[in-house]
């Protein structure tokens, strides 16, 4: 501690500029900073904050922290493909079948009008969705289709069921894509900017407020350990850091009221809900109906097998 506390006064003893004198409070910081961190400074010289700013740190914190939380698994809605891994097989799929257009269309503009055969230009497929309810749609599209080209009857009980499940996934699919859109929009950017702005200015505002407050309790060290010629500077240092503590203590109480008092978040919340809830209504309700036809076929289904069963 005498180490310090030597280092500390070779700095204070010096005739400093301004730019050095801001440099020996910055020293003087962080030096109080460490001996704190390493417990050789008592808690009574430690200055304690008012209550009401300790109070409102734990409420900044903790809303800081559910915007991270929430935003970790909801950043999920960024990527279409969040709910079918399939798509990185029907990706690279996808990209042979590209790089066989582009080969094509190349010919074709290339070699016209040469003695080679040009190939006719050939049209892009058409982007897929890369979610599970479009791969449910189409996987039962496909299978309805080949299902119905080999029945015995133009009216096959599994090719109808099969197909108006694929409907139901249709719907659902464009529901999803909705959700997606609404999410990203309504929720995620303004959760998001309240969390990098509001918060992030509180969270300085509050940094601030500690750095005020390490300055003031090295100045108040330096004072301890100032020969009488230098006690009224010293003494001066102190008041001007006690001022300086009580004007960002108060600026920073301020900003972290209005953080918390902003109705954003809640209205960004109830707007994710409310595109999570139309996404799910219309899942349930599209299947509800789709299920109903199906189950009616099952049962004249399985009613013919077990008929045919008896005879």
């Amino acid at each position: 501690m005498d180490g310090w506390n030597k280092l500390q006064s070779s700095f204070t003893g010096l005739n400093l500029g301004q730019s050095a004198t801001k440099f020996a409070k910055g020293f003087n910081s962080s030096v109080q900073a460490t001996r704190e961190r390493l417990g050789q400074v008592a808690p009574d010289e430690i200055t304690e904050l008012p209550q009401e700013y300790k109070d409102l740190e734990a409420r900044v914190d903790a809303l800081r922290q559910a915007h991270l939380s929430l935003l970790k698994v909801t950043k999920v809605y960024e990527t279409e493909t969040y709910d079918y891994p399939n798509q990185i097989q029907e990706s690279i799929s996808e990209l042979g079948t590209t790089i066989g257009h582009g080969i094509t269309n190349f010919a074709a503009a290339n070699l016209k009008g040469t003695a080679l055969p040009a190939p006719s230009p050939a049209a892009a497929a058409p982007t897929q969705h890369k979610t599970l309810p479009h791969a449910l749609g189409r996987a039962a599209t496909s299978s309805a289709a080949a299902v119905q080209a080999v029945a015995a009857s133009p009216d096959d009980r599994l090719g109808r069921a099969l197909t108006t499940y694929a409907g139901a996934w249709e719907k659902i699919a464009d529901a999803r894509v909705t959700q997606d859109e609404a999410i990203r929009e309504q929720f995620l950017q303004p959760w998001q900017t309240t969390l990098s702005a509001s918060i992030q200015v509180a969270m300085k505002a509050r940094q601030a407020v500690r750095a005020s407050r390490l300055e003031l309790d090295a100045a108040k060290q330096t004072l301890k350990n100032t020969g009488p010629a230098k006690q009224e500077a010293a003494r001066l240092e102190v008041e001007n850091a006690e001022d300086d503590l009580v004007q960002k203590t108060e600026v920073a109480i301020t900003l972290m009221k209005t953080v918390l008092d902003n109705p954003e978040p809640l209205k960004n919340l109830n707007e994710l809900i409310k595109a999570q809830l139309v996404f799910y209504a219309t899942a349930a309700e599209s299947l509800s109906a789709v299920q109903g036809e199906v189950e009616e076929l099952s049962v004249a289904a399985e009613g013919e097998y077990r008929k045919s069963r008896d005879h």
